[in-house]
């Protein structure tokens, strides 16, 4: 009996009724489970440390401190400063340290062999970052409800989206860049605890600017992180510090600018290929 051959398959298509999945989306579910799989701590802790800092702060500064000319309560101000800055801090922590633990342990020419462009890499990192920080926010959220439940009813919600996924972004992009940068865990803890942790609390998590001298009223207008904390609020309210316009615009250019940087960093092989 004369067995048929089997047809070729057409050039560029694999020999196989499974369809492939793009390198970068593997990269991207490899690090939506290198978080996932430790969840307590990428995940639960962030939640229980933001849920602490409602409570001490809460409990001191409620009826001692009037924002936005006291239409807001503080508890109120509080929660979406909460929500934001545990989005951003997170959205950081996972970019950076998922690279520098690549680079020490030497695992990271895994990914850099697939022929994965510098643009496929950061789609899968900065993607998983905000993926991580946006559950973090969404969690924290959740449980700063008992505290003031008609923060639900909130007057712009598409800004509080907006500003969370554009601020995450930017972080993760942030953290991308201090993982490249970084050659040990101690370097990576500088660029944190000297850069983007002081931005973070000096952006009007706690406080409102005009309860500032002056000075640090100038001074606080050039932190890129008090504009998305103000526009993220703003959507919870409808009132802010500063035009919401305007921290959208300096958001939007600041992602941009962000984003320009870690893909021709990663283009050059920036401290990877070493």
């Amino acid at each position: 009996m004369n067995v048929p051959l089997r047809e070729a398959a057409a050039p560029g298509k694999l020999d196989s009724p499974v369809p492939t999945r793009p390198g970068w989306l593997t990269l991207f579910r490899k690090e939506i489970l290198r978080f996932w799989k430790v969840a307590f701590q990428t995940i639960a802790a962030p939640i229980l440390t933001s849920l602490l800092y409602l409570l001490i702060f809460s409990h001191v500064l409620e009826g001692r401190v009037a924002v936005f000319g006291g239409r807001v309560g503080y508890t109120a101000f509080l929660i979406p400063g909460l929500v934001m800055m545990s989005v951003l801090q997170n959205a950081f922590a996972n970019a950076s340290s998922s690279l520098i633990q690549s680079k020490i342990t030497g695992n990271l020419i895994f990914v850099l062999l697939p022929p994965l462009s510098a643009l496929d890499l950061f789609a899968a990192y900065v993607l998983a970052a905000i993926v991580r920080g946006i559950a973090v926010g969404c969690g924290v959220f959740a449980v700063t409800l008992f505290f003031e439940p008609t923060l639900v009813a909130m007057p712009h919600p598409v800004w509080v989206l907006g500003l969370a996924l554009m601020g995450s972004a930017i972080l993760a992009t942030l953290g991308l860049i201090a993982g490249m940068w970084a050659d040990k865990f101690d370097e990576l803890a500088a660029f944190q605890n000297f850069i983007i942790l002081p931005l973070t609390f000096l952006s009007g998590v706690f406080y409102s600017i005009h309860s500032l001298p002056p000075f640090w009223q100038t001074l606080s207008r050039f932190n890129p992180f008090f504009y998305m904390i103000d526009g993220f609020r703003y959507g919870f309210f409808g009132v802010s510090d500063v035009a919401p316009a305007a921290s959208l615009a300096v958001v939007g250019v600041a992602a941009i600018a962000c984003a320009a940087l870690a893909i021709a960093l990663l283009h050059r092989g920036f401290k990877l290929r070493n």
